[in-house]
């Protein structure tokens, strides 16, 4: 089948909309899902910068949502018609995804940001029967249609908007992960958000929704305000002692803290912040080596890196559901839809910090 997908082929390039083509259906144990809506995310933008470990040409997306078109094999447990929202890709053969904790299997590199699952790979060409790189993330789809491996597909509710679901599957599912899960936050717990963007307004959402205080710093004033309208109080970046009012706003500081900037000056601000025992969580990726201020991580404080929220997204995803149709975790409203066909526009808003998850909406049917 032939169908239009934005194909990133250089590094320094833009995407482009081309005509792509799909030799053979689903495998065992694959589905084929016509793609609703698929989310924009910050880890898409930086293949640009990963020094050629993600392999191009390639398309990219990592977010999406759909209906299940056809399924390979008798084991999928999914089946045409159904709804579903799309997450990482994961072994689940390794002592990791057997104890529950995809986010930490053993090819997460692999199949997820460099290369993708090899078998079949050749079955996904440009209209000249050119090579595209494996499924990125275990899906790339940011295209009308995706073939992803079952275990990485949610069923949802088809009566819920599903173009609008994919973001639940990696940015929301992070931040608000890193908050139910990792550091179990609940009545009379603080939490610092660092950033607030898609993941830091997810753990924002998720934090108010467990019942913790918020405070939320970022360098865009809309976004403060947004932080402000879902529960937070809101700090600028800017703010001279940061630590020191987070820990007058938290009553002698906070119990946790996520960090989505990567800044190392936001980072220690983050630490300081922390009461003893804290738990500073890191979701961005460093690039540098991070210098920690002489007593960061005096009485017990402590860092770490967070993987997809620590979530296992067959039981997360519902969750967010459930609490969205309670109105206690309101996702919507940091989407803003986009044509396919604008996917370029997508990117420049979304470095621009003028939108905060945008979700890219294909317009054909395939052919």
């Amino acid at each position: 089948m032939t169908f239009d997908a934005a194909v990133l082929r250089s590094y320094e390039s833009r995407f482009a909309v081309e005509e792509v083509v799909l030799r053979s259906g689903p495998a065992d144990g694959e589905v084929l899902v016509r793609i609703a809506g698929c989310g924009m995310c910050r880890t898409d933008l930086a293949v640009r910068g990963s020094a050629g470990r993600s392999p191009l040409p390639a398309v990219l997306g990592h977010e999406g949502a759909g209906v299940v078109v056809e399924t390979g094999g008798p084991d999928t447990g999914l089946d045409p018609g159904d709804h579903v929202v799309l997450s990482f890709d994961s072994c689940g053969r390794c002592r990791s995804c057997a104890g529950g904790a995809p986010a930490y299997c053993d090819s997460f590199a692999a199949l997820n940001l460099f290369g993708g699952r090899r078998e079949h790979a050749t079955r996904f060409t440009d209209a000249a029967g050119g090579t595209l790189a494996p499924r990125w993330f275990g899906q790339s789809a940011f295209a009308e249609y995706a073939v992803v491996a079952a275990r990485n597909a949610v069923r949802v509710d088809p009566a819920l908007p599903v173009e609008l679901l994919g973001p639940l599957g990696c940015g929301f599912l992070t931040g608000a992960g890193a908050v139910f899960h990792t550091f179990r936050a609940g009545p009379g717990d603080s939490v610092a958000v660092l950033g607030a963007g898609a993941v830091g307004l997810a753990a924002v959402m998720a934090a108010v929704a467990a019942g913790a205080d918020v405070v939320a710093v970022d360098r865009h004033p809309e976004r403060l305000a947004l932080a402000e309208q879902l529960g937070a109080t809101a700090l600028p970046a800017t703010s001279s002692d940061l630590a020191g009012r987070i820990r007058r706003l938290t009553g002698g500081g906070a119990s946790c803290a996520l960090d989505t900037t990567a800044s190392a000056r936001l980072i220690n601000n983050a630490l300081w912040a922390l009461r003893p025992t804290g738990h500073l969580g890191l979701v961005a990726r460093l690039h540098r080596t991070l210098p920690l201020e002489v007593g960061a991580l005096d009485r017990g404080r402590r860092i770490s890196h967070i993987c997809e929220g620590d979530a296992v997204p067959g039981v997360l995803i519902p969750r967010l559901i459930g609490l969205w149709r309670a109105g206690r975790f309101p996702f919507d409203r940091l989407i803003r839809r986009y044509p396919l066909a604008a996917v370029n526009d997508a990117e420049r808003d979304c470095d621009a910090g003028r939108v905060v998850k945008p979700v890219l909406i294909p317009e054909g049917r395939g052919r």
